[in-house]
């Protein structure tokens, strides 16, 4: 069975195109549950109106089923609580100058 530890580092492998930096390290990952080889990954965007939906539940989907033991990931878009600067991770304030 898979940690959490293990889903986000593969998770850090989601980048957001606009940005340059993974949706870990913008605290994008909302949510992460682990049930046996099934994982559940909620996440938001930094816009509502952003149309990477699709693209960024593709990209999860594909990393997190490459690690061990994973048989099934399945990923939810949610919008509440809105996405704020204030959940990003020191290094990526640093790194877009917040």
């Amino acid at each position: 069975m898979p940690t959490v530890e293990e889903v986000e580092e593969a998770l850090t492998n989601v980048i957001d195109p606009e940005l340059g930096l993974d949706f870990v390290e913008l605290g994008l990952i909302y949510d992460i549950e682990i049930d046996g080889p099934r994982v559940a990954v909620t996440f938001t965007l930094t816009a509502p109106g952003c149309p990477i939906g699709p693209q960024v539940s593709e990209q999860i989907e594909e990393f997190v089923s490459e690690l061990e033991d994973v048989e099934e990931v399945s990923s939810t878009m949610v919008f509440t609580p809105p996405w704020t600067p204030d959940r990003m991770s020191e290094d990526a304030k640093f790194a877009l100058g917040y």
